[in-house]
């Protein structure tokens, strides 16, 4: 008897789980407050329980028969095992990470919230018959405030069986009246549940109080304890039939339990959150993060200044944020630790516009590693790459890199789809490029309807070259945090002839002797170097290594040439091998073809770096910089604003930049260049100036930096009249007022009052109005012609005028959709109804003259003596005889060819494939929202993809993989690695060994990015199979079975 006794107590006080329980929780936390050695006195008390009940209840039988049936279902709620029961477990060891006192003030939240509950959660056990009862005390039932969730007893029979088989009960509910009461039925189903038990428990499990209720200690007669036992018996068979269908449960009980635990959740995320000065491990990152860095960037420490962001009220608080530092002084780490704060701890979406392709290829490759390791997706937006709208992941979370025009595009695709909400960070680098041209406007449009669809995402802008700060805190409605912190001391110098003078601005000139330079020259020398460049790079390569920034292309490679010719022979010697290496690399490449230039100064460690050079010859120059295989670039300002390519000494060849003279914003980011953290001790800058500009240079040295200001205006096609088409087409303001009141609230609202001078800001928006209503993008209420409000200007609304409706035409859809700059949107509907009346597929020719960028037409001067002259519209030739260039980069695959064949630089028509690809790509979203267009449809996919990467076909597996461009693929498919799937199963220290001049930094990030294409690819196939097989919402049977419950 006693045996039997303590075996009824172990399956009342225990359920077997995989997953600790909201009782066990608090099971175990009664249990640590023991003393050593009261567990024999718990025992013995326990005994003493055991018997009074015994001797206030009826005898009680043990449980004799415990057959292989009851045993399969004695841990049948295993299944509770879902994601909410998950997100109680990360929560605990999120906790037990913090300080004590913090897990303290936890521990009496949560005792408050759920001991009420778990206090009068009492049971009394009723022993009828062969069989045991539990019943839960009235008092539980009614203290509970959770009306949704409340235990019905006659609704929640079997609380832990399918949902088919509680279809089951209900129809035996109904049929069976002499079965007695349900709630009877409720315990003996809670009885049969806990038949297996665990002989091996735990004795400091800690059981709850048992009481005995008088009332269900009455004797059943034997009827119907065999109505009972029959009805035990018909569920063991049900459930045995059903036990290897695992369908979705629908508890009453269950959800009981995980409001409670859900509101303890929310009570220990407000402690946790509450603190400010103690952020867990890493920056409230698990310590892998922390390792990661270490492991794949080096990065052990965060300098003093990082923290000191990482931990501002209004960082902590999700506040917007402006911050801004010199150059190299390590801002971007402080938004990778916040974009993986979003991804990983509040699992949101995170946007991170660039403004250059090549940044962005840079930063997914850099960023790869960790979202393989992390679990959360890497996309990239450039280009022709990137879907919109997005796909809507259900597991891991996506960072999206775009640049400026994709990332404009992805967030009005992200509020079509009415899911900008799961965007949690937008990260903006190279923030002051909002006052820049065309691409400053979008920039802007970006931020404005970001800022006006959800109040929930976090804007963080960086930049380096800021003044007017005020004006972009009102815009953004951020904090503003600054230092002028850099990891390697600068200092600036200005050259006059042969005397070097420091800057210094306490002096009364600006500027201060330093040294004379000491460096013989002959007659001859100083009529090829009259700058006397070779002295001052002498002193720093091969050792160190050297930027000299010039004012146009053809100036950096005269100026390396120049260089090579002088340098001493000694300098060839300087890694021979690495630099042969080099060449031979860019040989490979380029189908055996190298620039002249290139081939001369190589071997010195000497290369020109511009926009001339191909996509693939930049690349390879760039990494054999970083290696220190070449010690001197002569560059353009674009290196500046780039890729980080640091250097030991930077050196201005003149203050201009073209024919412009440079600007503070120019000056600031080239200088910033100088100093290697971790490598050099100090950074130098030298600017080089005549005479004549010696002025110009010292006021230029000592102003501040210029202020940016709003671009809507001044880009009008591609400004305000393009945002005035996009809130309508998205249905975010639709009226005169609504996108009034979205003007007030841009970076031109802020600024109206500086930049309007002669019109009003009303003025504006209606005169683009009647623009975008007379080219047939907009239409507007017929009350608007009769009243006249777009046939005159006002200065101000009226009420009525306010409320003045427009609605977007199908054009003006494909062009917004299409990011179809309002210039030549007719032009291309246009070429694009003509081309229906005769499109010839026989070549790629017609197609690819349609997608050639407009733009591009205007800065083309064709060679007349390849073809005739005729008499026609000159954009048109011009357009067509691109299109003849690009039909034969399609078939030759080879830049050199066809650069010598129409005499054209091979990086302008790097430039025409890449400009060629992204509008092929606009022109197909444009085609997709006109059905008259269908045929182009199918068509320009496979363009696109061919313009992309204008490759053999076999090689575009291999491309898609971030930083894998066409040389690099070849070598790749030649090693036998022909596929995604071999890419990332490939071994990085085989790569190394099998692949020449790849170093393991770009194996380890060639095989992460393949691995990472490889498991979104195969997450998107997966998702799409889930969306197919699951069952429609709307689906009958659904339908009439809620019905029915209701």
């Amino acid at each position: 008897m006693d045996e039997g006794c303590s075996r009824i107590r172990r399956r009342v006080s225990v359920r077997k789980r995989n997953r600790r329980s909201l009782e066990s929780v608090f099971a175990a936390l009664t249990a640590a407050v023991l003393k050593p050695g009261d567990e024999e006195k718990e025992d013995e008390d326990e005994e003493t329980v055991a018997g009074s009940r015994r001797r206030k209840t009826m005898d009680v039988q043990p449980v004799e028969n415990i057959d292989s049936e009851e045993d399969m279902f004695g841990d049948y709620d295993s299944f509770a095992e879902n994601s909410f029961l998950a997100q109680v477990d990360d929560l605990e060891q999120k906790y037990l990470q913090l300080p004590e006192h913090r897990k303290h003030a936890t521990d009496h939240a949560t005792e408050d919230l759920c001991s009420e509950s778990i206090k009068h959660n009492t049971l009394s056990i009723t022993a009828v018959g062969d069989y045991t009862e539990l019943k839960i005390d009235e008092h539980t039932k009614n203290q509970s405030g959770h009306e949704d969730v409340s235990i019905d007893p006659e609704a929640d029979v079997l609380y832990d069986i399918p949902s088919s088989q509680v279809l089951f009960f209900e129809n035996l509910y109904s049929s069976s009246n002499d079965l007695g009461d349900p709630s009877t039925e409720e315990r003996d189903w809670n009885s049969s549940s806990h038949k297996t038990v665990n002989e091996e428990l735990p004795i400091n499990n800690v059981e709850q109080p048992q009481q005995t209720d008088e009332s269900s200690s009455k004797v059943r007669t034997s009827s119907d304890a065999n109505r009972r036992k029959s009805l035990k018996d018909h569920l063991k068979n049900t459930m045995t039939g059903n036990a290897k269908a695992q369908t979705p449960v629908f508890s009453r009980t269950k959800q009981l339990k995980e409001t409670l635990l859900s509101e303890e959740i929310n009570v220990a995320k407000k402690t946790i959150e509450s603190s400010l000065d103690d952020l867990g491990p890493f920056y409230s990152l698990p310590s892998k993060v922390r390792d990661l860095y270490v492991q794949f960037k080096g990065i052990e420490k965060l300098y003093e200044w990082q923290h000191a962001c990482l931990t501002l009220n209004s960082v902590q608080e999700r506040k917007n944020l402006i911050y801004s530092l010199p150059t190299s002084g390590g801002k971007t780490l402080v938004a990778e630790i916040l974009m993986l704060q979003e991804l990983l701890c509040r699992r949101k979406d995170v946007l991170m516009i660039l403004p250059y392709v090549a940044i962005v290829q840079e930063k997914i490759s850099g960023l790869s590693s960790f979202g393989v390791e992390l679990g959360f997706f890497v996309e990239e937006y450039a280009g022709s790459k990137g879907k919109f709208p997005p796909i809507k992941r259900r597991e891991k979370k996506s960072l999206y890199i775009a640049t400026i025009e994709k990332g404009h595009s992805l967030v009005n695709s992200l509020i079509e789809t009415e899911r900008i909400n799961s965007l949690g960070l937008v990260v903006v680098d190279e923030l002051h490029m909002i006052g820049e041209g065309s691409r400053g406007a979008i920039l802007e449009m970006t931020l404005a309807k970001i800022l006006y669809t959800s109040k929930t995402t976090q804007i963080i802008g960086m930049s380096a070259t800021l003044n007017n700060v005020e004006d972009l805190q009102e815009f953004l409605q951020a904090e503003y945090y600054t230092s002028q912190f850099r990891p390697v001391e600068l200092k600036e110098y200005l050259k006059i002839k042969d005397t070097i003078y420091e800057v210094d601005s306490k002096a009364e000139n600006g500027m201060t002797f330093s040294r004379l330079l000491n460096y013989k020259y002959s007659d001859t020398l100083k009529k090829m170097d009259p700058d006397h460049l070779i002295a001052l790079v002498t002193e720093v390569i091969p050792n160190y290594s050297c930027l000299v920034f010039c004012p146009t292309k053809k100036n950096c490679e005269n100026v390396a040439e120049m260089i090579c010719k002088i340098l001493s022979k000694e300098y060839l010697k300087h890694k021979e091998k690495e630099k042969h290496e080099v060449i031979k690399n860019l040989k490979n490449i380029s189908n055996g073809n190298l620039c002249p230039v290139l081939k001369h100064t190589i071997p010195f460690g000497v290369a020109y770096h511009h926009g001339g050079l191909t996509g693939d010859e930049r690349k390879l120059l760039e990494e054999a910089y970083s290696a220190g295989v070449l010690c001197l670039f002569t560059c353009t300002s674009t290196l500046a604003a780039g890729v980080n390519l640091p250097a030991r000494r930077v050196i201005l060849r003149a203050p201009y930049v073209a024919k412009e003279f440079l600007k503070k914003n120019q000056y600031k980011q080239m200088i910033g260049r100088a100093g290697r953290a971790g490598i050099d001790s100090t950074g130098e800058s030298i600017l080089i100036l005549q005479e004549k500009d010696k002025q110009q240079v010292l006021e230029l040295i000592s102003r501040p930096l210029e202020n940016c200001y709003s671009q809507l205006v001044q880009e009008f096609t591609k400004g305000i009249q393009t945002l005035f088409l996009s809130l309508i087409g998205l249905k975010i303001a639709t009226n005169l007022g609504d996108i009034y009141h979205f003007m007030s609230g841009t970076f031109f609202g802020v600024q109206q009052k500086i930049l309007l001078k002669e019109r009003s800001l009303w003025e504006i928006t209606v005169e683009s109005l009647r623009y975008l209503t007379e080219k047939g993008l907009l239409q507007n209420d017929t009350i608007l012609t009769e009243k006249g409000l777009l046939q005159k200007d006002t200065i101000h609304g009226s009420e009525e005028e306010f409320q003045y409706s427009f609605h977007i035409t199908k054009l003006g859809r494909a062009s917004f959709k299409g990011a179809i700059d309002l210039a030549y949107c007719d032009s291309l509907y246009r070429d694009l109804k003509k081309g229906l009346e005769g499109l010839v597929l026989e070549s790629l020719l017609h197609l690819i003259y349609l997608t050639t960028p407009y733009d591009m037409a205007s800065q083309c001067h064709p060679d007349w003596m390849i073809y005739f002259r005729q008499k026609v519209d000159k954009n048109i030739v011009n357009r067509l005889y691109l299109s003849f260039v690009l039909y034969t980069l399609l078939k030759e695959t080879n830049i050199w060819s066809v650069s010598e064949k129409f005499n054209m630089p091979r990086g302008y028509i790097q430039n025409l494939l890449s400009g060629a690809a992204a509008f092929s790509s606009c022109v197909l979203h444009f085609c997709e929202e006109l059905e008259e267009f269908w045929v182009y449809r199918a068509l320009l996919v496979e363009l696109t993809k061919k313009l992309t990467y204008c490759v053999k076909a076999e090689l575009i597996p291999l491309m898609e993989v971030t930083g894998v461009l066409e040389g690099r693929a070849r070598q790749l498919y030649n090693a036998g690695y022909k596929s995604l799937m071999h890419l990332a199963n490939a071994n990085p220290e085989v790569l190394i060994k099998t692949i020449d001049h790849l170093s393991r930094r770009q194996a380890k990030q060639i095989v992460s990015s393949a691995k990472l294409l490889l498991h979104e690819k195969a997450e998107a196939l997966q998702e799409e199979v889930e969306e197919l097989l699951r069952l429609p919402s709307d689906f009958p049977g659904i339908v009439a079975s809620s019905v029915e419950k209701a």
